[in-house]
């Protein structure tokens, strides 16, 4: 074997590690002049301590409620890290759901930090936040570091100030393994796993350590289990919504609407244009990012044909008068909240008559759904009623090749060609919320007051689909709206935005000019 050339070795011709080059554009001064020079003569730091956000007491009983599942544990919640996008430039972070929800904090905090839920002689837990604070500017990470440093990102928290805002106890970042550390062997330790690598293998590193120490031999799926049982807890804790999560899911809906009438307005604008598809995803980001945190999920803008891939978010086509546009888009508000609303709109502003017979069936469905929401409801009977209308109106137009009562029964199903997708999920800080809760407590669960959920029917027909008449090809309809179920029934938070075809077509006509 010949030898490796300096061009192929990792370190090159000059020694210079891989690792290392990025630096190589870079010609920041290194000077002990330059260093002595930056850190000095900046004026002294007002610090006044913020008030707390609205949002700490609600967590705090949140953080209480867990507690109770786990006492004597000590609970690790991760944020998570940046997250590369191209070689050294980061993704806008967004924090786990879990510690966003724990914590109370949404935007863009807190990267790399950590709360931990520490157990307490009393049973119960104290939180602490471990996290990054501010660097001082007497530091190379003042001016040097381009992910963390003040110069480059803005000015991070002090621990005072983090501990104003949250209500938390606060620690640096770098006291975090010595604190996982703690009481080895007497303590068990739970992680969300899937939040951040790095914190997953210091925490399964500890339990390695502590079964060598003690000749124990806990399996690793046994620890995995443990950790799956607080992931299982924190998802499920977000079931039933608190007052101030009900407050935030009505601002997402609002700025929603508020992005659904802007796509409107922007449509003569998108018929114009070659990809008016993107036209139409476009009007709608930027409002979500006037208003609200960013947009909740990649927006569905569907026109054609590709409103009926359901999730097609490649949003690359046209927008072609006498066509649908689908548009599923939802505004996520600072908190991390979002909306998930969805209306099928005629590009010219009216329906043709194929057009408006799927959309009616659709919002038949719908309103079959809606009607069995109220306390003591099952979840998944939501879906069966809107699916029994669907299936009759399949049958009236001739499509199925059985009878809707054959379709219904379970070895049947045809009619779920044309509609594959679930009729309802939660919503709340994330789009698709509570998705680790355990099948009694999400699909065959009785609805609560406070459950936030989608209603969501559909028929899809494809341009290349010969199971239907010419005439419905290339239709794909979704009408969905946000729903809060409340002590007496259900309120539609989206119900601001039009449903019904001449409804539609009255606020389309509205907007256009």
């Amino acid at each position: 074997m010949t030898e490796q050339s300096d061009a192929a070795s990792p370190d090159g011709p000059e020694g210079q590690p891989l690792t290392d080059r990025g630096s190589n554009r870079s010609q920041r001064p290194a000077s002990a002049a330059f260093r002595a020079f930056m850190s000095s003569a900046w004026a002294q730091r007002r610090v006044v301590p913020p008030e707390q956000d609205p949002a700490a007491p609600f967590a705090a009983d949140r953080r209480g409620r867990l507690s109770d599942r786990f006492p004597g544990d000590r609970l690790v919640l991760p944020a998570g890290p940046l997250k590369v996008r191209s070689n050294d430039t980061d993704y806008r972070f967004r924090a786990h759901s879990a510690f966003a929800h724990l914590t109370g904090l949404g935007g863009e905090h807190e990267p790399d930090a950590v709360l931990v839920l520490e157990p307490s002689a009393d049973g119960g837990h104290e939180a602490v936040l471990y996290f990054r604070p501010l660097a001082g500017r007497d530091t190379e990470e003042f001016y040097g570091d381009a992910r963390y440093g003040e110069f480059w990102v803005g000015a991070r928290w002090t621990l005072e100030e983090a501990e104003a805002l949250t209500g938390l106890r606060c620690a640096h970042i770098d006291a975090l393994p010595d604190a996982l550390a703690k009481d080895a062997g007497t303590v068990q330790l739970r992680v969300v796993r899937e939040a951040d690598d790095a914190v997953t293998r210091l925490v399964d590193d500890l339990r390695a350590s502590d079964a060598t120490a003690s000749g124990s031999a806990e399996s690793s799926e046994s620890a995995t289990q443990e950790d799956d049982a607080l992931a299982e807890a924190a998802s499920e804790l977000r079931l039933v919504k608190d007052a101030y999560e009900i407050e935030q899911m009505r601002l997402a809906v609002a700025a929603t609407a508020d992005g659904f009438a802007e796509v409107v307005r922007s449509l003569g604008r998108a018929e114009a244009h070659r990809r008016g598809e993107r036209v139409i995803e476009g009007a709608f980001a930027a409002r979500a990012r006037e208003e609200g945190n960013a947009v909740g999920y990649d927006t569905i803008a569907a026109a054609g044909d590709h409103a009926t891939t359901l999730h097609w978010i490649r949003n690359d086509g046209a927008v072609r008068s006498g066509e649908l546009l689908l548009l599923d888009a939802g505004v996520e508000v600072d908190s991390l909240y979002t909306a998930d609303v969805t209306r099928t709109l005629p590009v010219s502003g009216e329906f043709s008559e194929v057009q408006r017979r799927v959309y009616a069936a659709v919002l038949d469905a719908a309103d079959a759904a809606f009607a069995v929401v109220k306390p003591g409801a099952i979840f998944r009977d939501v879906h069966a009623a809107a699916m029994e209308v669907l299936a009759a109106r399949l049958e009236e137009w001739g499509l199925l090749p059985v009878s809707a009562a054959e379709s219904l029964d379970p070895d049947g199903q045809q009619h779920r060609r044309w509609m594959p997708h679930g009729t309802s999920h939660h919503l709340g800080i994330d789009v698709h919320d509570c998705a680790q809760a355990r099948r009694e407590m999400y699909l065959d669960a009785e609805l609560r007051p406070g459950m936030v959920f989608t209603i969501e029917p559909g028929l899809y027909f494809k341009a290349d689909d010969l199971a239907v008449p010419a005439s419905y090809r290339g239709i794909g309809v979704r009408i969905e709206d946000d729903v809060l179920v409340t002590d007496s029934g259900y309120e539609n938070l989206s119900a601001a935005l039009p449903r019904t075809p001449d409804d539609v077509e009255a606020w389309m006509a509205s907007l256009r000019p």
